[in-house]
């Protein structure tokens, strides 16, 4: 590692590791840094497919009907779940979660991680509260906003152009409306997909699950630094490309965004 050497030239000589993918290995185990987080890697991607997969049940279809029937007793309704989705600890959510589904009725493992090659239906069992708990706060998040940017697309001069043409309410919401409404909504939920790529760390730690968020948090606490570095740097990779993807699919959502660099 160059220890023996200057500030200067040790910092040089990770740089041209680090460019190779080379941390060392880690000081507990012996093993190579970026094999460790690139094994964890698939554990966290999993945790945030299936958070993703919820926070969309719960975002999209509850933030139209929310943004349609404004001021109506289903959007307080919503709005009321919005409010307390963001407003209760995702920890302590996990946790009344493992009290209820494990403790009392026995349904639900409480914890830990199985890969899904060896049994998949275990797999699933094992998901399904972490995946819950992560996916709650995002899809209550993902819904205020949804409803926030639909009314004022709703009041646009597009919309009332397509009404008045005739198209039905089914039309003018998804193909108009929530277009344009999409693009606040998908900058945020790329910010939040690539910190969870990173690792959601306090619910890797209540339910076991053993991703990048759980590694890093045990790197820390066993002072790993070969771990600890390989680790954030590839949480800052994934909040980069996370950014990246979501800028390119702007152009997918929006016609306007592709015209400007079209043809």
């Amino acid at each position: 590692m160059g220890l023996d050497k200057p500030i200067l030239i040790q910092y040089a000589i990770w740089l041209k590791d680090a460019a190779a993918g080379n941390f060392g290995n880690s000081l507990k185990s012996n093993v190579a840094a970026r094999d460790l987080v690139a094994s964890k890697v698939p554990v966290s991607l999993e945790l945030v497919i299936g958070s993703v997969v919820v926070a969309l049940f719960i975002a999209f279809p509850c933030g139209l009907f929310a943004a349609v029937g404004r001021g109506g007793r289903l959007d307080r309704l919503l709005l009321g779940f919005t409010a307390t989705g963001l407003a209760i600890p995702s920890f302590w959510l996990g946790l009344t979660l493992i009290l209820v589904f494990s403790v009392v009725f026995h349904l639900l493992p409480p914890g830990g991680y199985v890969a899904f090659t060896s049994n998949p239906l275990d797999n699933l069992q094992h998901l399904v509260m972490p995946a819950l708990t992560l996916g709650v706060f995002l899809g209550a998040t993902l819904l205020r906003f949804l409803r926030a940017d639909m009314i004022e697309a709703w009041g646009a001069d597009y919309v009332r152009t397509a009404r008045a043409k005739g198209l039905g309410n089914k039309d003018v919401v998804l193909r108009h409306a929530l277009r344009n409404a999409l693009i606040p909504v998908l900058t945020y939920a790329g910010i939040q997909i690539g910190s969870l790529l990173g690792g959601a760390v306090i619910i890797e730690q209540v339910f076991g699950w053993s991703g990048v968020g759980w590694l890093t948090v045990q790197s820390i606490l066993d002072r790993d630094y070969a771990v600890v570095q390989a680790a954030v740097l590839y949480i800052a990779v994934a909040l980069t490309l996370a950014n990246l993807l979501v800028d390119l699919t702007y152009a997918l959502v929006n016609p306007r965004i592709r015209a400007q660099y079209g043809p």
